[in-house]
């Protein structure tokens, strides 16, 4: 009998204790199901505001994610708040957790600071054509904690913004202009002026390469190498045409120079056989 009183005792107690504390539960899930659609609704006005705003698109998904993930952080912390948890006490958990994620999440922190470094710098915004950590592609997205890149072959790579921040970029958009300097080998054998003037005629011949007074199309010797005299052939074009002009111009040449019976000679050796018993006499 006496352990049923007890249990009687304890029910009476702590089922008090639960019945008050259930408008404290319900008043939490309340909260959070209201914060989160006023999340989502803050969420679409400042997408609709980017929308409307000719804003900097590196920019947008950056502080769209650091607004939505604040708020979240606040709404956490008012669920919290309300199931009674004291404000001071709160405060010591959320930096004793902090100190802990921020130890173990140590890499994710470093490439949040690459991406305000990025943020801020803009080395690069989104849609222009880059080169780094071996990739190249055209910035797709920049994110809090990485940058998303698409390929050349339509490959996705996603790059960590901390080793991102800290490695060479090079930025081939930014200029909206390129120099290309191709390499084209002859033989030792021809003739190089005869060479140069069907290239140079080749190249002048391309309306969308620049032929302003300081980018003025150049076809110069560059080297002799083992094997060939290595023509040098440059030029400026904007970012649009490089690659099309690229494949123009080899394709181009190489017809063009083998029809003047110019050779473009491939690398060889000379090999000396010796007879060790004719060496002898």
């Amino acid at each position: 009998m006496e352990k049923f009183q007890d249990l009687d005792i304890y029910i009476e107690k702590y089922g008090q204790k639960l019945i008050d504390f259930i408008p404290s539960v319900v008043g939490a899930i309340l909260m959070l199901l209201i914060g989160l659609w006023i999340i989502k609704m803050i969420n679409r006005f400042i997408k609709r505001f980017f929308d409307r705003t000719e804003y900097d698109p590196t920019l947008e998904n950056f502080i769209a994610s650091l607004i939505r993930w604040g708020l979240k952080i606040v709404l956490f912390v008012l669920v919290i708040t309300q199931l009674g948890v004291e404000s001071a006490s709160l405060i010591t958990i959320i930096g004793a957790a902090g100190l802990a994620i921020g130890l173990a999440l140590q890499g994710s922190l470093s490439n949040f600071a690459g991406g305000v470094l990025i943020l801020l710098l803009k080395p690069f915004k989104v849609g222009d054509f880059i080169s780094a950590q071996g990739v190249d592609g055209t910035v797709k997205e920049i994110s809090i904690f990485n940058t998303k890149l698409n390929t050349v072959g339509n490959q996705l790579a996603i790059m960590p913004n901390g080793k991102l921040s800290n490695e060479n970029i090079i930025n081939f958009t930014h200029e909206g202009i390129r120099r290309e300097n191709l390499l084209i080998g002859i033989g030792y054998d021809d003739d190089i002026k005869q060479a140069k003037e069907i290239l140079l005629k080749l190249i002048s011949e391309q309306e969308t390469i620049l032929k302003t007074e300081d980018r003025m199309p150049v076809v110069a010797v560059a080297e002799l190498g083992d094997s060939s005299v290595n023509l040098m052939v440059r030029y400026w074009s904007k970012n649009e045409d490089f690659w099309n002009l690229r494949w123009l111009v080899l394709e181009e040449a190489k017809a063009r120079l083998e029809a003047a019976g110019i050779s473009i000679p491939f690398p060889q050796r000379d090999v000396h056989h010796f007879n060790l018993e004719t060496l002898k006499k």
